[in-house]
């Protein structure tokens, strides 16, 4: 009787367990919800769209330099020009607020890729280059790089061949740059162009090479540095707005870039600050 005992006990111990290892999730295939595709497909094109990402957060966060007249801090010590009130005019489209964050310029790729920043939008020459590292919207501004220099001096230098062994001020990584390298010409880089001209007034440099549009700003009459003009022009260029890469807010700016010029605003804007614009 008792081995008879025995073996039911041990049948009993036996199927409790059994109960027991169910109960507790032994079978995940039985127990485990399957994933729901579609919401995961959702929340993966949710965290690629960067305009999703700027929208969520409400807040359009520019990068920009120093540089008359596309961005510059007015009396009241606020960023103004004609690219920081073209930015406030599509945060608004957009819904959004506008954060103006000054950047080193050869940082730019890594400030946007790194989302420090969403854009910048400071007067970017387009080049192969930065296509390479951004996306960047459609040409909205023509620039050339110019030679800007005393005027009591300009009068012996109106060839590219007059100028090539003079000293040129550059700023870094720049357009103006580029094309002191593709001239051969005898340059310093500094950081910004605002630096360049600079040390072109101090005696330092004998000129400099920046935007036609700082140029123009910088050396009118009754400016800053009156005593300069530019000499030449090396090449014709234009404006763009770098996004990040695979970005989907390059292709809405452009959208709203096309209102803006319809409605007239852009048009107002540059001939406030005297621009030709890309249409």
């Amino acid at each position: 009787m008792k081995k008879t005992l025995s073996v039911i006990l041990a049948a009993l111990l036996a199927l409790g367990c059994v109960l027991m290892f169910a109960s507790c999730g032994g079978n995940t295939e039985e127990t485990t919800a399957p994933a729901d595709d579609t919401t995961a497909a959702e929340d993966t094109t949710a965290a690629q769209s960067d305009l999703a990402y700027i929208l969520d957060k409400g807040t359009l966060v520019v990068g920009v330099t120093e540089y008359k007249p596309m961005d510059y801090l007015d009396e009241n010590n606020e960023w103004t020009g004609f690219d920081a009130e073209y930015a406030r005019a599509v945060a608004k489209e957009l819904g959004v607020e506008v954060e103006f964050i000054e950047i080193e310029w050869d940082n730019k790729e890594f400030e946007v890729k790194s989302k420090k920043i969403d854009c910048v939008w400071n007067g970017m020459t387009i080049t192969d280059a930065l296509k390479e590292s951004m996306d960047i919207t459609d040409p909205y501004v023509k620039n050339a790089q110019v030679v800007v220099m005393p005027k009591d001096k300009a009068a012996d230098y109106t060839t590219v061949e007059s100028i090539k062994d003079l000293s040129f001020a550059v700023e870094v990584e720049s357009a103006g740059k580029g094309v002191a390298e593709e001239n051969g010409f005898n340059y310093t880089e500094l950081t910004y162009q605002s630096d360049a001209i600079l040390e072109v007034h101090t005696g330092k440099a004998d000129a400099c090479i920046i935007d036609l549009t700082m140029a123009d700003a910088l050396t009118a009459e009754g400016s800053t540095y009156e005593n300069l003009t530019k000499v030449l022009s090396l090449n014709e260029e234009e404006y763009g707005i770098g996004c990040r890469k695979g970005s989907d807010l390059c292709t809405k700016i452009n959208e709203i870039t096309d209102k803006l010029i319809a409605d007239g605003t852009l048009d107002a804007l540059a001939q406030k600050y005297e621009l030709t614009l890309v249409k």
